[in-house]
């Protein structure tokens, strides 16, 4: 049985907090301040690490990489500590990560979210989220794809999650942003299946 929701004022206020949170654009940001191409008009035109590596560099990416984690897990982690429970966690949660997604911001046109759905792993539970993460280590370390790493460590989140923290509300969100960033890599999908995919040391400072 699913955790009940508790609709109280602080909750809607968290959830809306954790969507504009969410829907601040590193990559755009961080390529504004540095005085770096709009990651929109280039690339894969993907407002995420991995496009602001091709064209901005390691340290950009980095920055970007670390800032939507962030942006993840700073709403989610802050909403636990002040008393919200499963069920309102989840809801939270996936208030940051589609913030990241569909950004009110900017045009609703976001990212992907591997990263922002990392941080909100990591804010709900520590051994899911590094699971996770040795997951994509292994896969990009072995395949040098990033894609790829992403989508096999979104497809084993939900099975994570059950070993983990089997709370019914936390498997249920976990499926849903697998589903959702399987859905947001159908382009990479097509492009591993027909071998155009690039990979990781192909990714280079300008």
């Amino acid at each position: 049985m699913l955790t009940m929701i508790d609709m109280s004022v602080e909750f809607i206020a968290y959830t809306v907090i954790a969507y504009l949170i969410g829907s601040l654009s590193a990559a755009i940001i961080v390529c504004k301040i540095m005085g770096l191409p709009d990651p929109r008009s280039l690339g894969s035109k993907n407002p995420g690490a991995t496009n602001v590596l091709r064209y901005g560099g390691k340290k950009a990416a980095a920055i970007t990489l670390f800032a939507d984690a962030l942006k993840g897990f700073l709403p989610v982690l802050a909403a636990k500590l002040l008393g919200q429970g499963h069920g309102n966690l989840e809801i939270i949660a996936m208030a940051a990560f589609f913030g990241h997604l569909y950004p009110v911001f900017f045009q609703f046109k976001g990212g992907k979210g591997v990263a922002t759905a990392l941080g909100v792993f990591l804010a709900m539970s520590l051994p899911v989220a590094l699971s996770m993460l040795a997951t994509w280590l292994i896969m990009a370390f072995v395949f040098n794809i990033s894609s790829l790493a992403a989508l096999t460590a979104a497809c084993l989140a939900p099975l994570f999650v059950w070993y983990w923290e089997p709370d019914a509300a936390f498997i249920v969100m976990s499926i849903i942003l697998s589903v959702v960033l399987i859905w947001r890599h159908r382009s990479n999908i097509k492009n591993l299946i027909t071998g155009a995919e690039g990979k990781i040391k192909d990714e280079s400072e300008p």
